[in-house]
């Protein structure tokens, strides 16, 4: 009779077993699912959002390039580009007014020289050897600031 109670016990232990362990495998492949569904809904997102920024960070690019060349186009015209250049600058100076509200004339033009002394050895070594000025020349002429 001890025997037979013995077999039960394990039979009703193994049996529990089998049942526990099949819920908790049926358990962690839905939740495997789960996050592999988020995981793919997240990356679709991250993927369109890096594409659609690329796109306007692209049309951004395009739209200054043609603002700066048609700034050159009508600053090349002798009359109607002193006017122009004037005009631009003035919008300029607008533009970081807004956004420097406590800003003076020569802090905006302080700022300009200094991100122009920035890019302009980048601009001179773009030009072709013979027209290309000593930078040293062309920084000479940049306002000092502090």
């Amino acid at each position: 009779m001890a025997g037979i109670v013995g077999v039960f016990r394990n039979v009703v232990f193994l049996g529990w077993l089998s049942i526990a362990l099949v819920s908790t495998t049926i358990a962690a492949g839905i939740w495997a699912l789960q996050m592999t569904t988020t995981v793919a809904a997240m990356s679709a997102k991250a993927a369109s959002t890096a594409v659609a920024h690329r796109k306007q960070l692209a049309k951004a690019v395009a739209k200054a390039k043609a603002k700066a060349r048609l700034r050159r186009a009508v600053v090349a015209v002798p009359i109607a580009g002193v006017a122009a250049i004037g005009y631009f600058e003035e919008q300029d100076y607008q533009e970081w007014l807004a956004e420097n509200p406590d800003g003076t004339r020569k802090q905006y033009a302080c700022e300009v020289a200094s991100l122009t002394a920035e890019v302009v050895d980048e601009v001179l070594q773009d030009l072709p050897g013979g027209l290309r000025p000593d930078p040293e020349t062309v920084l000479g002429y940049m306002p000092e600031c502090e």
